[in-house]
């Protein structure tokens, strides 16, 4: 038996990191690990605490 290399797409969430690979043929509504509906879009301001005054 021979070993070939196969190379898969898959998506990476620009909020929290993770990396998968899709069943369906269709673009991920959400990701799967942290159900995010923007994990296609990069955030705009990274958060960070602002002190009162």
């Amino acid at each position: 038996m021979a070993k070939i290399k196969i190379t898969v797409e898959g998506y990476k969430c620009e909020r929290c990191g993770h990396e998968w690979i899709n069943r369906k043929q269709t673009t991920p509504l959400v990701c799967p690990k942290c159900h995010s509906p923007y994990w296609n879009k990069p955030r705009k301001n990274p958060t960070t605490k602002k002190s009162p005054g």
